[in-house]
């Protein structure tokens, strides 16, 4: 493994302009890396056109759609680089990228991710600076809707990297295993910046690094499949994590029963009370992990704060262009 080495795990289904794109962004990066793409089950050209046209990537075919975190985790298998930088298909960056966002794991050995500052088409506000995380382990996309210069602030607490594009310490991620498998899609990045921070490992912030999120592409927008899928890993992690045995199980308790009311009045059906009750079977053999330590949550985020960023969601998208 060389010193600073750089893996960068793309995830692709379909839509192969938009994975070019992301290609075309990565050719432009001043730090040194090698690009797997990790195709989900392409019914299209994408495989054969990703081999054709970026020859020096590695290519690697899942055969079906198997889901977004078997997909990275596969991605990141194949990788030998002392650093793993996950990267959504839909995202533009600055040359500068993986420089500025590697740069915190160069200086300190105790960090284990680091968050970029993604922002919205047009650059006036973000998307993400990293995720953070109630009391009740409810995650949320850091600073999303804030002007980019809030990204100096120390508020919300960081509890690490946002899917869209974050970097690891490869020691990290197989210290704790990468990806939860049983996770289809949907919180499993908080799950395992849950896990690196009880293992030890420090979360950081890069926000020089910089890059423009376009917006979901895959379930849709508050999709059924997409209400299904966040319900079932948030039961998933309710239960692993022992949440309603906790001191925070009564609040935990009347804000899932909030949310998956108004979510069944908005969207008339229960599709994300399906989904929690799915994911809380799922997690009924499997061991409990272990609380979280006090950095990885935000105890400043109350309940009513917690409901309001969970309505947010409800709000129609903005245009990507």
């Amino acid at each position: 493994m060389r010193r600073g080495s750089i893996d960068v795990v793309v995830p692709a289904y379909g839509n192969y302009p938009l994975t070019n794109a992301c290609m075309e962004h990565l050719a432009a990066q001043t730090r040194p890396h090698h690009a797997i793409v990790v195709d989900d089950g392409s019914a299209d050209d994408t495989v054969a056109r990703l081999k054709a046209d970026w020859p020096r990537a590695t290519v690697l075919e899942m055969g079906a759609n198997q889901g977004y975190t078997r997909a990275v985790n596969r991605g990141v298998a194949e990788g030998q680089g002392e650093y793993v930088v996950l990267l959504n298909n839909d995202v533009e960056l600055r040359p500068d990228f993986l420089a500025k966002l590697v740069a915190p794991l160069d200086l300190d050995p105790a960090i284990g991710s680091v968050a970029s500052l993604m922002l919205v088409p047009g650059e006036q506000s973000i998307d993400s600076f990293g995720v953070t995380a109630d009391v009740t382990l409810a995650g949320f996309a850091r600073l999303q809707g804030a002007p980019p210069q809030a990204a100096s602030g120390p508020r919300p607490q960081l509890t690490g990297p946002e899917g869209t594009a974050g970097a690891y310490r490869r020691e990290a991620w197989e210290q704790v295993g990468g990806l939860d498998e049983r996770i289809p899609a949907y919180m499993e990045i908080l799950d395992l910046a849950l896990r690196l921070q009880t293992a030890g490992w420090r979360a950081a912030s890069a926000p020089e690094a910089i890059g423009v999120h376009l917006g979901s592409r895959t379930y849709g927008r508050r999709s059924s499949e997409q209400r299904r899928l966040a319900g079932f890993s948030r039961g998933y992690l309710l239960r692993r994590y022992g949440v309603l045995r906790s001191r925070t199980a009564a609040r935990a308790l009347v804000t899932e029963a909030v949310v998956t009311a108004a979510d069944a009045v908005l969207c008339r059906d229960l599709q994300a009370l399906r989904g929690r009750l799915d994911g809380w079977c799922a997690a009924r053999a499997l061991p409990r992990h272990p609380s979280p330590p006090a950095s990885a949550l935000d105890e400043t985020i109350s309940m009513r704060r917690s409901l309001e960023l969970r309505r947010s969601a409800y709000r129609p998208a903005q245009p990507s262009g």
